[in-house]
């Protein structure tokens, strides 16, 4: 009954004002923060291949924890991807309490924001609609890696995103990301009050320059990364080795002197 209470009227039974939507809004926060700095180590970690494959190669195995289990553990993968959807879905909630409603609720609120021209309002409906096509994108991205954790690596992933036609999921979901999390973290620092100094309006300012050079840089990476996996997907099908697995040069070079083909 306590809830059913403050859940009409904002109050609990003591008539103090609830608190329940701060704690919300913090938790809210805190996930999309987290959030938003793992997608940033991700864009790092993904783009290894930019480098080399080899590079790529060990990025992985490295997460596999290959330095204590013999060949790696994808298992631990597949945990550490449950984790983020678990957190990926409660921020989701979170965000959805501010969403409108209906489309009369959606059109009070378009109409002032647009009577308004606040530039930060706008960016509001950007997050909001990025987010909700991140709902589902995102979604998609963590069940597979949750599920296919042993197919990650220079050729399994370029694979994946060409041959089973993921790039164009991949595309949508990149815009989404970088847009939603670089102005989710630029409304959480001026939300906060994290950088104000002695002049918040002009800390704003900065605040909207370095949001735009994080946008446009990890856009340009993304792109990069996501070309490059193409483009090796792309020779793997047109070489017949769709579905094989990458072997680091050493590897190569090993099996060779082995096998008596090297001095």
């Amino acid at each position: 009954m306590s809830d059913l209470i403050e859940g009409y009227l904002g109050k609990t039974v003591e008539r103090k004002k609830s608190r329940v939507p701060a704690k919300l809004d913090y938790i809210q926060s805190a996930t999309g923060l987290f959030l938003g700095l793992f997608m940033w180590g991700h864009m790092f970690m993904v783009s290894s291949i930019l480098v080399s494959k080899d590079f790529m190669y060990a990025v992985t195995k490295f997460f596999e924890a290959s330095f204590i289990f013999d060949g790696g553990e994808p298992l631990l993968v597949s945990i550490l991807a449950f984790v983020i959807f678990v957190i990926f879905i409660t921020h989701a909630a979170m965000g959805m309490r501010k969403l409108p409603g209906n489309f009369k609720q959606y059109q009070v609120m378009k109409a002032h924001a647009d009577n308004m021209g606040h530039e930060d309002t706008k960016l509001w409906f950007i997050q909001a609609f990025t987010g909700f096509a991140m709902f589902f994108l995102g979604s998609v991205h963590i069940y597979i890696i949750m599920t296919q954790a042993d197919a990650i690596g220079p050729y399994a992933s370029a694979d994946r995103v060409w041959s089973n036609w993921m790039w164009p999921l991949y595309i949508l979901l990149l815009l989404a990301v970088e847009f939603h999390g670089t102005i989710g973290l630029y409304r959480l620092a001026v939300k906060w009050g994290w950088f104000d100094g002695d002049d918040p309006k002009a800390t704003r300012k900065k605040l909207k320059t370095y949001k735009k050079a994080l946008t446009w840089f990890f856009l340009i990476l993304g792109f990069a990364t996501l070309a490059a996996y193409m483009k090796i997907g792309y020779e793997n099908a047109q070489a017949g080795k769709v579905g094989e697995r990458y072997t680091p040069t050493a590897q190569v070079i090993e099996l060779k002197i082995n096998d008596g083909r090297v001095a």
